[in-house]
């Protein structure tokens, strides 16, 4: 008998425990990771802070690689638990330098942690990851990587790159749900989080979440909330359905018809190619034009661009190909709009061009 009372939102069935372990393992096959994967029940930045919050103690020594707002947080949560800290801070919108992580490793041999973000929705640039990590490995430092923005959008091999800990969240390129997150965190690392003075009794313990691990990872501690696991599990069916590298790909293929639109318009993105996310591609807006009437033009005709987080000095506009946006139509709405926004406050543009350009990029 049909019941009146009953909504699919807020009448869904319990998750079943015994598909936690497989939702990890599947999580784990994405990351490429053989380390804990562990399911955190709140959107990605209680991950972070719980992985901030589980490190920190006096005596603690990191470094923390600062691209964002999110990179700035990441500091003070350890600051907070009584870490030595010393952040390096990159120009407003821009990729961390290389050689400024090096000199910072090399003027103080007695950092125990190095936290970085891969790529930025913030400012859509690429972290050198790779060349950071091994600088930290050939240190014997622990390494946390905030992927949150770069998973399904860029290649993670967790363990060849040997992060100790890399956090993500579902909700950018894999397209699920918001309210959950994950991270990968290695036997190194747990020793260090494990050692004396781990925080215990709170969301923001990893050292609770290892229980989950050592019980056997049945029930989640807490109340789970089924409809968000069961989002997650569907968009898992549908990147496994698609292939991780597809998904990559896909991304790839919409950052560069992106850049091409752009250059075509006569506006080039803000950074090159190779320093540059596959999730957001960020232009500077011209010199006395504020990007939020931009902004506002482009919403006119139904396109949604962003301003940058954090990165006022350098006026950034946000063109975002993310999960299901990473696609022809939205790539072509995005840069069309931009150019009519443009024309709108009497700038030239060629927006004919642009959709060429866009078009022959996806017909390569």
């Amino acid at each position: 008998m049909f019941d009146p009372g009953w909504n699919p939102l807020y009448g869904v069935p319990s998750y079943p425990a015994e598909r936690y372990g497989v939702l990890a393992d599947r999580i784990g096959g994405i990351l490429q990771s053989r380390s804990d994967i562990l399911l955190v029940q709140a959107e990605a930045v209680v991950a972070l802070e719980a992985v901030a919050a589980s490190l920190a103690r006096p005596g603690l020594s990191a470094l923390n690689i600062v691209t964002s707002p999110y990179g700035g947080w990441f500091g003070q949560w350890l600051r907070r638990g009584g870490a030595t800290v010393r952040d390096i801070v990159a120009e407003p919108g821009l990729p961390i330098v290389i050689e400024a992580v090096a000199g910072a490793l090399d003027a103080d041999p007695g950092i125990d942690v190095l936290a970085v973000v891969h790529a930025e929705s913030a400012s859509g640039i690429l972290n050198p990851l790779s060349e950071i990590l091994a600088l930290a490995r050939d240190r014997g430092i622990v390494t946390v990587v905030d992927a949150v923005a770069s998973v399904g959008g860029h290649g993670l091999d967790v363990d060849h790159l040997g992060i100790d800990i890399a956090v993500i969240g579902p909700q950018k390129a894999l397209g699920g749900p918001a309210g959950l997150s994950a991270l990968s965190v290695s036997r190194r690392a747990w020793n260090m989080i494990l050692s004396d003075g781990a925080p215990r009794d709170s969301i923001l313990s990893l050292a609770d979440l290892k229980a989950w691990l050592d019980s056997g990872r049945w029930a989640l501690p807490g109340t789970p909330a089924p409809l968000e696991f069961f989002a997650l599990e569907a968009a898992l069916d549908r990147i496994e359905a698609e292939g991780l590298e597809n998904l990559v790909a896909r991304h790839a293929l919409a950052a560069s018809a992106t850049r091409a639109g752009l250059a075509a318009l006569g506006t080039p993105a803000w950074v090159p190619a190779a320093r540059a996310s596959n999730l957001v591609t960020a232009v500077p807006a011209p010199v006395g034009l504020a990007p939020v009437a931009l902004i506002a033009a482009a919403g006119r005709l139904g396109v949604e661009l962003t301003e940058g987080v954090g990165t006022a000095p350098a006026r950034l506009l946000r063109l975002n190909h993310t999960g299901q946006r990473a696609a022809f139509q939205t790539v072509l709405a995005n840069v069309v709009a931009y150019g009519a926004a443009l024309r709108q406050a009497g700038h030239s543009c060629d927006i004919a061009a642009a959709s060429e350009a866009i078009s022959a990029t996806y017909s390569r």
